[in-house]
């Protein structure tokens, strides 16, 4: 009862951060301190996937500095309306599998729910960029369909909130959700993706670290990392705090174009997230969704990077080097490649 008296009557500090976001072209123009004009398919590419940006994000980025690898994963780009061939809406068949409003079912033993339409940050390789979240929109009563669901399928072990972002909803909404899944005797995971930690570290306040500690499952936290840029002074203090609530911290990358692609980038990324408690899990392969192409790197190249990663770090941070494949019965992993660069 405490908790949600503490939620209905707190105005967190997060909220606050989110309100003052650069959503704008001309806002990210001035934070840049560049001319518009100079920011070529920004305007067309934001009317397809509007920015959303935090400033402490944007503060880590010199004046200027177009290519830095921070911004290139926020920045608008003309390449971003080019129609490619072998890339699509829905190259993940996530279509397909949500056949219950909310809730994703492709891989055995675990579900995945799509929890808030929104995220704190867009990143523009985003692979649910043209996801339907309205039609995922859902009532009180829709909610309980979605437990009801999991509660009468025992082979479900594990329930992951996705999204958007999970933590984009407010705590109550968090600690509603989380307390109808702890009754679920055979659910004995509870797995959150989140860049919240990374993007916004103010997120992870009390009421939210206090429910998931006190939690009768096992919590994991998927954190979303691409380089050791992004992990700040006071990142690395958040993260720490989670980990003493006794959640486990994994990350997953993105293998991207002129942001990581380099072995050097993504063997400091690994040495980063470990100082600070978190377990380096997968490094994707870029989905094919239309609008990313411009992000894309070939297997061999991924391999091959893999192998680097293999020679210069300790086994247990050498994350996966995975694809998702629409029709798998899981992600599809990769043997790192002998060949050198």
């Amino acid at each position: 009862l405490l908790i949600f008296i503490e939620c209905l009557m707190s105005s967190p500090l997060w909220s606050t951060v989110l309100q003052e976001m650069v959503t704008t072209p001309s806002q990210l123009a001035a934070h840049l301190e560049m001319p518009l004009h100079e920011l070529k398919g920004i305007l067309q590419a934001h009317e397809a996937f509007p920015i959303r940006i935090p400033k402490r994000w944007l503060a880590l980025i010199p004046p200027k500095s177009v290519d830095h690898p921070l911004l290139r994963q926020v920045l608008p780009l003309q390449q971003e309306l080019d129609v490619s061939p072998h890339y699509s809406k829905d190259p993940l068949g996530e279509e397909a599998a949500n056949t219950t409003p909310g809730l994703l079912h492709k891989y055995k033993g675990r579900v995945l729910l799509i929890t808030a339409p929104s995220c704190a940050i867009h990143c523009r390789y985003c692979f649910r960029r043209h996801f339907d979240y309205t039609h995922n929109q859902r009532r009180q009563e829709d909610w309980q369909i979605i437990f009801d669901s999991i509660a009468q399928d025992e082979s479900i072990h594990e329930v992951i909130l996705s999204g958007g972002d999970p933590l984009m909803l407010k705590n109550d909404q968090i600690v509603k959700i989380c307390h109808s899944l702890s009754r679920i005797a055979h659910v004995k995971t509870l797995r959150l993706h989140t860049r919240m930690p990374i993007v916004l570290p103010e997120r992870m306040d009390h009421t939210l670290l206090h429910t998931l500690k006190k939690l009768n499952k096992r919590v994991v936290m998927v954190v979303h990392c691409n380089h050791s840029l992004e992990i700040d002074t006071e990142v690395k203090k958040t993260l720490g705090i989670i980990k003493q609530h006794d959640i486990d911290l994994l990350n997953q990358s993105v293998l991207l174009k002129g942001v990581n692609d380099d072995a050097d980038t993504l063997v400091a990324l690994s040495h980063r997230l470990w100082e600070c408690g978190v377990l380096p899990y997968y490094l994707h392969l870029p989905d094919a969704v239309q609008g990313t192409q411009h992000f894309d790197v070939k297997l061999d190249q991924a391999q091959k990077l893999h192998s680097q990663m293999q020679s210069a770090l300790p086994g247990y941070l050498v994350p996966k080097l995975a694809q998702e494949i629409a029709g798998e019965a899981s992600k599809r992993t990769y043997a790192a490649s002998n060949d050198p660069l």
